[in-house]
């Protein structure tokens, strides 16, 4: 994983998603990935729930952290910038 460290933990940027369904939201993603790195959304949230690693989308040099929503199907990924859940990760380019 290409990333930063902060607080012990590795910071890594978010620069796309795999999303197969392209009707479905947040919870619709399945994978995200940045630099040299792709990890399953589930492995992503025991991540940040374990405080191991954090995450975050950079768009217009604006950051948007990632954390860990719990929604009416389960828990999913969702960016929070500005003190609000935003849709950054919606927003990233989609890969296979």
């Amino acid at each position: 994983m290409h990333c930063r460290w902060r607080d012990n933990m590795a910071d890594a940027q978010v620069t796309f998603v795999v999303k197969p369904h392209t009707t479905t939201g947040h919870d619709g993603i399945t994978h995200v990935g940045g630099h040299q790195w792709r990890w399953d959304v589930p492995q992503v949230i025991a991540s940040i729930e374990g405080k191991q690693n954090t995450f975050f989308t950079l768009e217009n040099g604006v950051r948007a952290d990632i954390g860990v929503v719990n929604g009416p199907s389960g828990k999913y990924l969702r960016t929070y910038a500005d003190q609000k859940w935003t849709d950054n990760l919606l927003a990233l380019p989609r890969q296979a």
